[in-house]
Formats: structure tokens, sequence, C-alpha cells
């Protein structure tokens, strides 16, 4: 099974491997060809320093087209009562006594910095499809767990512009 997407992951990866095809590659086309005329290769940093760009490049473009090859798509439709895909929810630790705020996006837009937890981590498993209200047990891969309350759910996504596709 490939990388859970949603539709506007799949648009985002499509408009990089857009930017990278028709103008990224020209450029580090250009500038290898430049460093490769400046002579000797030998010690020509600059020509290492462009190949080894564009080879990245090369590589980051097949890396998104073999995700859109493989992706399926989920949808971010939920109830409006209960936890979905791009939503923000607030919930209280037990444990800790404390609460935090979360939103639910897809593993390649994940960054726990910035509070972007995936439905594949522990937390998005045990509060997806979820209410405000409910008690949901946090089961940890290693056989640990612990408990939550949610305490809000904002339907909002008005940050979904601003999630980045996560490099390898």
């Amino acid at each position: 099974m490939g990388q859970r997407l949603t539709q506007g992951d799949i648009d985002k990866i499509k408009a990089e491997i857009n930017e990278r095809e028709m103008v990224v590659r020209p450029k580090a086309l250009a500038d290898l060809k430049e460093a490769r005329a400046q002579g000797d290769l030998s010690e020509n940093f600059e020509y290492y320093a462009a190949k080894r760009f564009n080879n990245q490049n090369n590589s980051r473009i097949r890396y998104l087209q073999n995700l859109l090859k493989t992706a399926v798509v989920v949808s971010t439709d939920s109830k409006a009562d209960e936890v979905g895909i791009d939503d923000t929810v607030t919930v209280y630790f037990e444990d800790d006594d404390e609460e935090d705020t979360y939103r639910l996006v897809t593993s390649i837009r994940s960054n726990s910095m910035q509070n972007l937890v995936s439905i594949e981590s522990p937390i998005g498993r045990a509060i997806r499809g979820r209410k405000v209200g409910d008690r949901v047990q946090v089961r940890l891969d290693g056989g640990g767990s612990y408990y939550l309350v949610i305490r809000k759910i904002d339907k909002s996504s008005d940050s979904e512009e601003n999630d980045q596709i996560s490099s390898y």
C-alpha cells in the first residue's frame, strides 16, 4: 500500500514536480554546463557542487513521481462533530494535567515542531473520528499507553496552504 495522501497533497506534489522540471532543472543544467566549461574538472569545486545539486533535484523529482504512482487518496471529509484530516484539535493529557493543540494531517506533511500530527501516528490514529468529550486511549508502538480527552475541534483548515511536503 502506498502513502495516504489528500487531494491537496497530490496537487502540491504535482506543483513541486512542475517547478523542479521547468525552473530548477534548466538552471541546474546551465550551472553544470558553465562549471564544466571552466576547464580542469579534477579540482573544480563548482562543477562538483553543480553536479550534486542537479542529481539531488532529479532524485527529488523521481521520489515525488513514485509517491504519486503509489498514493492512496484519502478524503478530508468528516462529520461536523468528529475529528478529521486537517482539523485542529485541543486535547487534555490526563497524566500530565496539560492541554495541547494539534492539527491532524497526512504523514507527508507531519511536523511535530509545528504540532502537525500524522494520521499514522499513535495520537492521530487514536483521535481520528472521535468527538469532543471523548476519553481516548493512545496506544504506543512499544506497548505502553496513556489517556487524553478531546476538548475542542476546529474545522477550519486555513493554514493548509502553509503546510510543506516533507523532504525525504
